[in-house]
């Protein structure tokens, strides 16, 4: 019962999500022949689902720029096959968040408009230019682990060797990565502490909030997704010691970030200034408050940071599990709930009107469609980079023409073999 189970459980697997992004593909149709009425997007709320699975995607890529620079510029050579795997996670969560990005601009056919019309002022239009520049640069990181993909060596070796050969430009890479990531997760918190109409918004710590999320939830769900890949197929292997030393990182991460998000968040309440003391109450006893509290706080740093800091707790293989989708689950409610407060507290175009208003939304049905059709798209990228390409096998080394295995104890296909 058990094999068969487990012969039918990849195709079905497969199948669901292609049904899921076939279903998004349709949605997609939709809204660009339709237009954005479709959605429950406003003037007042024009940032809602697909931003905020933008926002995150982003954040949960950042294992790529993070770990790339651990093991090319602090010479951190052990940790070289986590960082392939970030680095195609990374890819693909860069990809996701440009498909959110193209249902969400409203004249898609105009996206090209930010690469040629410069507008220096905009901090949207700096986030735009290194989106591109970084995309490309992990682009080019991945190029070489499609060069080892079995069916390039059994057909074209000769454009196998050729795609290898990329490698040796990956220090280089990194460089321009780091440079990159760091304006760009910042920016993108910058893009919204700029906004004075918005009091929840502005202020300049939102900048050093994204970058430390990112830091933390990035190489977490490169380790989450390592070692859940190692745990349900043959075809993925993890060195337990590397995942640790990662973890071990993660977890002095989130003591940085709960003292920043906590300083941020009673930072709040040292005025009584319009608009953000109500976002204050909405955060931490409105309708946010369960994000706050629990996903965020508690189980998104607390729990997680006790866990990752402590060796005891850490080589506990389920603990270990869970403090890392506890890091990715506090990273998409933070993301969350600050994107969606700073737009359900705003105030009247009326300059006598000093009180604020409270908007609402709620994603529609076809926002849902799109939105699940996408993560569809990156669980399917991950699987197919699993299966075929080698993505999380930590018996490779990466040189600049080879791959070569390791010996090493500390390898299993399923953690705690």
């Amino acid at each position: 019962m058990k094999s068969k189970i487990k012969q039918y459980a990849f195709p079905l697997w497969m199948i669901t999500l292609l049904l899921f992004m076939a279903w998004g593909l349709a949605g997609a149709y939709q809204v660009l022949t339709q237009g954005l009425v479709l959605t429950n997007l406003t003037d007042l709320t024009p940032w809602g689902l697909w931003i905020g699975i933008d926002l995150s995607s982003i954040a949960l890529a950042a294992g790529a720029f993070s770990l790339s620079a651990a093991v090319y510029l602090l010479k951190k050579d052990e940790l070289k096959p986590v960082a392939r795997t970030a680095v195609f996670i990374g890819l693909l969560g860069y990809t996701m968040a440009m498909m959110t990005l193209l249902m969400d601009i409203g004249r898609p056919d105009r996206f090209w408009h930010a690469l040629v019309y410069w507008n220096y002022h905009s901090p949207l239009w700096e986030v735009t230019m290194c989106v591109a520049l970084y995309f490309t640069v992990l682009t080019l990181e991945v190029i070489p682990i499609l060069g080892r993909a079995d069916i390039v060596q059994r057909r074209w070796p000769r454009l196998g060797q050729g795609m290898e050969w990329v490698h040796v430009l990956a220090p280089i890479l990194a460089v321009c990565g780091l440079l990159l990531s760091l304006m760009h997760q910042s920016s993108l918190g910058a893009t919204y502490g700029v906004l004075a109409s918005r009091p929840f918004w502005y202020k300049s710590t939102l900048a050093i909030l994204f970058l430390v999320s990112a830091l933390a939830a990035g190489p977490a769900l490169t380790v989450f997704a390592s070692k859940t890949a190692a745990a349900v197929t043959s075809r993925a292997y993890v060195d337990n010691w590397r995942l640790d030393r990662v973890s071990h990182f993660i977890g002095w991460v989130l003591v940085a970030l709960l003292y920043l998000r906590v300083w941020d968040t009673l930072s709040m309440v040292y005025t009584h200034q319009p608009g953000r003391t109500e976002a204050f109450h909405m955060l931490t006893g409105g309708q946010f408050a369960f994000n706050f509290w629990v996903l965020e706080m508690f189980l998104g740093i607390i729990v997680p940071m006790v866990i990752l800091l402590s060796a005891r707790l850490r080589n506990r293989p389920a603990l270990h599990w869970l403090a890392l989708l506890f890091v990715v689950v506090g990273l998409i409610a933070y993301r969350w709930d600050t994107n969606m407060i700073g737009q359900l507290v705003v105030f009247s175009y009326l300059p006598e009107q000093i009180v604020p208003l409270f908007a609402s939304y709620t994603p529609a049905l076809i926002e849902w469609q799109v939105g699940l059709g996408v993560i569809a798209f990156g669980l399917f990228g991950f699987t197919i980079g699993v299966r075929y390409l080698y993505v999380v096998d930590h018996r490779l080394v990466e040189t600049a023409h080879e791959t070569a295995p390791v010996r090493s104890g500390h390898f299993s296909a399923v953690e705690g073999r």
